[in-house]
């Protein structure tokens, strides 16, 4: 066997320290690491020669010059593989890669239980008014207690936008765990197969229109990108909460803001940005009825464990000419096979 005759390298990060440890215990890869600050005459040869780019998936922590774009791609002519740390892949132009002939995967349902119970925390969290009474505790003598009178979600009606490995785990718990109604919107899943996975297939508007909680579960897309605008926060009921665990720019932060300062809506649980980490003086940041917190919903110990275990293990089981099992771009199979064909000397299949 070839030492280090496959090449893996990553920028800054990765999701947790046991990728390295899986791939050390093969003599023919090689993994190398890169800085946001790297000169580029240190690089660009690893660039050059690389067959797999393990890609950090929020696009604010990697230099804008490590995304992969077209541009990109001309200078790692060798690349075979480019793949997420995470479910999401923000910084991947999965069609520049198809065109180059190279295949994108991500982890997905890696850190689905975590992210899940975040969703489930903050619909609790709004519906109990926790985060207004702490805030009101640290600033006011003699708070009223009859004046942060909550809900609670049994009972309610959840709709869930997106019911793949998230979107489901959070149907499980609703379901089971607290007795709710769960409605559920995905254009990609049947009626039938939403069912199995504890959701009632609806549509868009029916779903804003009478569930009490809004979770956003599904990737980021063409077709996601700000799906949930003006008219969409217009459409849900005053009483309602939107919780997002997914990504920034599925809905419209300046819409989402005057929903709020018009009353349309009761509150907002956001984990996902435009720009991540927001600023603190982010308009959003200011009303004591949005729970805020960093992409953090996905960042447990647990969760990272078993990210960059999979990652590794995919990544190894590709570079084994093997099919892996979370293809963002199928369609490049044929032309991607060729490629590695003519890199390694056997067709993976």
């Amino acid at each position: 066997m070839s030492v280090n005759n496959k090449r893996v390298f990553y920028v800054k990060y990765l999701a947790n320290p046991i990728y390295i440890d899986v791939l050390k215990a093969r003599s023919d890869v090689r993994l190398d690491r890169i800085e946001n600050e790297s000169p580029e005459d240190f690089y660009a040869p690893i660039l050059g020669a690389a067959h797999v780019y393990q890609i950090g998936a929020a696009r604010d922590e990697l230099a804008p010059h490590f995304h992969v774009d077209a541009a990109f791609l001309k200078r790692t002519p060798n690349l075979l593989l480019v793949s997420s740390n995470g479910a999401g892949f923000d910084p991947v132009d999965v069609e520049a890669c198809t065109d180059a002939g190279v295949l994108v995967v991500n982890q997905s349902g890696g850190n689905a239980h975590s992210v899940a119970e975040h969703a489930l925390a903050m619909m609790l969290t709004l519906s109990k008014r926790i985060i207004q009474s702490d805030r009101r505790l640290r600033r006011e003598a003699n708070v009223n207690r009859n004046e942060l009178v909550g809900n609670e979600v049994e009972h309610k009606t959840v709709g869930i936008i997106g019911l793949g490995n998230v979107g489901r785990r959070i149907a499980a718990l609703c379901n089971g765990l607290l007795g709710m109604k769960v409605l559920a919107y995905d254009p990609y899943l049947s009626k039938e197969v939403m069912a199995e996975r504890g959701g009632e297939k609806v549509e868009l508007d029916e779903l804003l229109r009478r569930a009490d909680f809004v979770s956003i579960s599904c990737p980021l897309n063409k077709g996601s990108r700000n799906m949930i605008s003006a008219r969409e926060f217009g459409l849900m009921q005053t009483h309602a909460y939107f919780i997002t665990t997914a990504r920034g720019f599925i809905h419209d932060e300046d819409a989402l803001l005057q929903a709020l300062r018009d009353k349309r809506i009761a509150g907002a649980g956001l984990d996902v940005w435009s720009k991540e980490p927001p600023p603190p003086e982010h308009p959003l940041l200011q009303f004591d009825n949005v729970l805020a917190s960093p992409h953090t919903a996905g960042v447990t110990i647990e969760a990272r464990q078993n990210m960059g275990r999979i990652a590794a293990e995919q990544v190894l089981e590709t570079l084994d000419g093997k099919r892996p099992p979370r293809i963002i771009n199928p369609e490049v199979w044929p032309v991607y096979a060729e490629r590695f064909r003519q890199a390694f000397g056997v067709t993976p299949g």
